[in-house]
């Protein structure tokens, strides 16, 4: 059984959903230890359970410590299955990181699966569902699976209660990725949400941010507004958001996200949102500082080399990389500093079903 620790790098979340995603992948069991040992409240949380649970129901597998404070884990695979499966992550537990660890063993999968899944849709420190939908997947595609993310309703914190589909046609083999740099850009959109709010909020996040782009990016932006009636909405809490994303000629997107919050006007969610994709689009790379951690299982399995672009290298994508390479042997080459851009290269191992 191969153990992991943890406490490793910035020893949070990450570590869990990428070992236990590499679990079920392969179908080799594993062992966490030390989880988030250097947190306040170590140990799992209500959403870390949720990403396991439902990761294990991929692949059948007998999981030991699951419970609230746990800082052990034992995940052993026992047989491949697919078709829906429904789960409640809880309250406003991120939606988008049960599927980072759900998605790598689906998209390798022998038959097709699909994810019902209830929770957060926009909450801290996790990507919004609209940058999955937009930025993620499509950059998953070139690689070759196909994912369909169907956001029914939103959830944010703390009630929850949104709700998202995920269909997932599973491809042979994962193709490797060579892109470094972005090239021009051609397009710039984005999604700007109210719910339970007045329309008017998304009206401002997205005017204002259209206002920017034009100002430091010197393009016209299409963006999205999106809002109910304060008398017909289903949403069980209040919040907004902007999520936005740069094309470039080469077909690649750079994305940034802002969350509303109380006393944080519109005018700023726009603006910090386009700040962000701003310096993002500046160091003229390829992959953003959000997808590129998300994407190194992928690399690690591919069938051939890859060599990408990042627009900034995070604490998220060095612990990533060594959480990948202890798993499975893959080595990984990083060139730049922490907060710097830089470049990823790896060797895929060519993993396929």
């Amino acid at each position: 059984m191969i153990e992991i620790d943890g406490s490793y790098g910035e020893g949070g979340g990450q570590i869990l959903r990428t070992a236990v995603s590499l679990s079920a992948l392969t179908m080799k069991p594993i062992r966490i230890i030390n989880i988030r040992a250097g947190r306040p409240k170590p140990g799992l949380k209500r959403q870390h359970i949720a990403g396991i649970e439902v990761t294990g129901k991929i692949v059948g597998a007998e999981i030991k410590g699951l419970e609230v404070g746990s800082t052990a884990v034992e995940f052993v695979p026992r047989e491949r299955c697919g078709g829906t499966i429904s789960y409640d992550v809880g309250t406003a537990g991120s939606i988008s990181l049960v599927l980072q660890a759900t998605l790598p063993p689906a998209v390798l999968s022998p038959e097709p699966i699909s994810f019902k899944l209830r929770g957060g849709t926009d909450v801290k420190w996790s990507p919004p569902v609209d940058y999955l939908q937009n930025v993620f997947t499509h950059t998953l595609e070139i690689l070759g699976p196909k994912i369909e993310i169907l956001q029914k309703k939103r959830g944010h914190y703390p009630r929850g209660g949104g709700e998202v589909t995920c269909n997932i046609t599973p491809a042979g083999s994962i193709k490797p990725f060579e892109e470094i740099e972005s090239g021009n850009l051609v397009a710039v959109k984005g999604v700007s949400h109210c719910v339970r709010l007045p329309s008017h909020i998304a009206e401002r996040q997205a005017a204002t941010a259209e206002e920017m782009i034009l100002k430091h990016l010197e393009i016209k932006s299409d963006i999205i507004r999106e809002s109910y009636r304060k008398d017909d909405d289903p949403h069980l809490g209040p919040g907004s958001g902007i999520v936005i994303w740069a094309e470039s000629e080469r077909g690649v997107r750079v994305g940034a996200d802002e969350l509303g919050e109380r006393g944080k006007s519109a005018e700023r969610v726009g603006s910090e949102a386009v700040s962000q994709l701003v310096a993002e689009v500046s160091t003229g790379m390829a992959v953003d500082s959000h997808l590129c951690d998300m994407l190194i299982p992928y690399l690690a399995v591919a069938s051939g080399s890859s060599k990408i672009g990042v627009t900034r290298i995070t604490s998220h994508l060095t612990t990533n990389v060594w959480a990948v390479e202890q798993i499975l042997g893959t080595r990984f080459e990083l060139q730049g500093k922490i907060g710097e851009p830089g470049t990823v290269l790896v060797e895929g191992v060519g993993l396929s079903l």
